[in-house]
């Protein structure tokens, strides 16, 4: 998976989610320094980084005035994502997430790749059953 590729390779978890969607042709790199603020939990523990990134592609693709824009839509597949990754991992809170690792060690890295995997993939299934097609 492309997006773990770029999360092992030092990116943030917020930006490999958004690397990932680039290249599948869901956004451009102009989504990615937003990305960043997202990181880490949003630089304070809060929401996944991954999960942030992939609402951020969900609200790119499906929010007011986008191409498939339409904020019904937006709302419900944010929400279908979220209640799929709460059902998997229970919690979205990077804190709770990462419990037990330390923050910057490779071990944590490692521990994250599957959010960010995770998150991908997700994100891919439910874009093409939204009908969005790659690139």
């Amino acid at each position: 998976m492309k997006a773990v590729e770029y999360f092992l390779s030092g990116n943030s978890c917020s930006e490999s989610t958004i690397l990932g969607a680039v290249d599948n042709g869901w956004c451009d790199e102009s989504l990615l320094p937003v990305a960043t603020s997202f990181s880490g939990g949003c630089s304070s523990g809060c929401m996944c980084g991954a999960v942030a990134g992939s609402l951020m592609v969900i609200g790119h693709l499906f929010g007011k005035n986008n191409k498939y824009g339409n904020p019904v839509i937006a709302r419900e597949l944010t929400k279908e994502f979220m209640d799929k990754f709460k059902e998997i991992h229970k919690a979205t809170c990077c804190r709770v997430l990462s419990r037990g690792t330390d923050a910057g060690t490779p071990e944590r890295k490692r521990h994250c790749s599957s959010f960010v995997e995770f998150c991908s993939m997700t994100l891919e299934e439910m874009i093409k059953n939204a009908g969005v097609k790659n690139g």
